[in-house]
């Protein structure tokens, strides 16, 4: 487990370095100190503080204002209250603004140590909580994806939308945006989640099995059928059928599905009766089917059986202020993956994550997060470990194009949120994380900056130094 960090503010130096000493061997936690508010906002903007231990009556700014500000930006961060002065009345003020408890001066050490420990405690007890639920969301739904950003919403909300109508949908998006993420996502909010979701990945199986491994066939009906075997589409009936990358379909075999979709009905080979089914078919491309249509690649009418809903899956790097939380989430995943230790990605390299251009997306991201968790010998992951590719100057028109296909209001939203994002991660990255700084160097007041660095899901402690 890692070690906490409390911090003890009171503007009395000789009060805190008797703390210092009396609850670091105690609690076998990290003690830092600040002799004013200010002192303390700015440690917080530059170190993952678990407990925040805090005088009340303190000159300049006091301690129900730093509590204030505390829980409005750091809400992670536990707080309890210490002051000379403890009235029932001041006592309450704290509890309703957020305070985790209250003591009082002279302080009893009996009453502090239980008072920090059931706090400790308890922010053992919400982490843990925090990550037993994500466990458990990330098994099905829209859970596995990690984001905040307009254009992913977007496509979330549709997934919601329609996951309980029984429909068929066709998931669009470049290689590695999350196709069968969404597919997934479909079938597990969807009313047949109790039941199987088949997945057929059209361009890995051999043109000469497609039809026999998607119908099946009776003992017999060919050299080598020596038993009956159910075909995908009967191992889906009840569930879902996912079609992954249905323009690789052969023509032959797409009039045998569009048959099967419009009766509700195969024939196995060697069969001599249809046999009735129920499914949901969700197919996926990264092609363009319209095109494959025009040159008599692709049924029209197949075309148009599927696409009753469509969905586009994002490019990364539509979502760039995405990637700085994706990255972390990786570092997650990919340690436990891999057996190591998670490693901390440095400045450097959350701004190089976060420029490069992604042609693989999500797919390569993760790929990169997992070589440099190899390759990295200790904290921090550099940028050399990370194998990323140097930045075409075109790559900006790459960008641009990812966005035509938008209306235009949320074309130019998504535009200046991207802006913004490589904005704040300059200055962050200049000052080393610190936001009061980069608010006075971006000519922004600072809670200013904290409201943009929020809507790009930017993080002062990715920059840390």
């Amino acid at each position: 487990m890692a070690t906490e960090t409390l911090l003890v503010v009171d503007d009395e130096a000789d009060l805190l370095s008797g703390l210092k000493r009396l609850l670091a061997p105690q609690f076998g936690c990290r003690v830092m100190t600040a002799q004013s508010a200010r002192d303390a906002l700015a440690l917080v903007e530059t170190e993952a503080v678990d407990l925040v231990l805090s005088d009340v009556r303190m000159p300049d700014l006091d301690g129900v204002e730093l509590l204030r500000r505390l829980r409005a930006d750091h809400p992670q961060t536990a707080v309890i209250m210490m002051t000379a002065y403890g009235s029932i009345d001041l006592a309450v003020r704290c509890l309703k603004q957020g305070a985790y408890d209250f003591v009082t001066k002279p302080l009893d050490p009996a009453r502090l140590f239980h008072a920090i420990g059931n706090c400790l405690e308890h922010q053992r007890l919400l982490r843990k909580a925090a990550s037993m639920e994500a466990q458990l969301q990330a098994r099905a739904g829209t859970a596995q994806f990690v984001g905040a950003s307009p254009v992913l919403r977007r496509v979330l909300d549709t997934v919601a939308r329609i996951a309980k109508l029984d429909i068929t949908v066709l998931i669009r998006g470049e290689s590695g945006t999350g196709k069968e993420l969404a597919a997934r996502a479909l079938h597990a909010l969807s009313r047949r989640s109790g039941q199987r979701m088949v997945t057929v990945n059209c361009p890995a199986i051999p043109e000469a099995l497609l039809e026999s491994e998607l119908f099946g066939y009776r003992k017999g009906a060919f050299t080598h059928a020596a038993q009956n075997h159910k075909g995908l589409l009967e191992q889906a009936d009840g569930g879902t059928l996912y079609l992954d990358e249905i323009g690789d379909l052969p023509v032959a075999l797409q009039t045998k599905l569009l048959r099967t979709l419009q009766e509700s009905e195969i024939r196995p080979l060697g069969a001599t009766r249809t046999l009735k089914i129920d499914l949901r078919v969700i197919a996926s491309t990264n092609q363009d089917l319209e095109a494959k249509v025009r040159s008599g690649a692709f049924r029209e009418d197949l075309f148009y059986r599927l696409n009753v809903v469509s969905i586009t899956m994002p490019a990364l790097r539509a979502m760039r202020e995405d990637i700085p939380q994706l990255a972390r989430h990786f570092v997650g995943t990919c340690a436990q993956e891999l057996g190591v230790e998670p490693k901390v990605l440095s400045p450097d390299a959350v701004r190089a994550l976060i420029e490069a251009p992604w042609p693989g997306n999500v797919r390569q991201l993760q790929n990169a997060i997992r070589r440099a968790l190899a390759l990295a010998p200790s904290d921090p992951i550099e940028v050399e470990h990370l194998g990323l590719a140097p930045i075409d100057p075109g790559n900006s028109c790459a960008e641009l194009d990812s966005l035509l296909a938008l209306p235009y209001q949320e074309a130019r939203a998504q535009l200046l949120k991207n802006f913004t994002c490589k904005y704040l991660n300059f200055h962050l990255t200049r000052t080393a994380g610190n936001v009061s700084q980069a608010a006075r160097d971006c000519g922004l007041e600072r809670q200013s900056l904290q409201h943009l660095m929020r809507q790009c899901a930017v993080r002062s402690d990715d920059f840390r130094s």
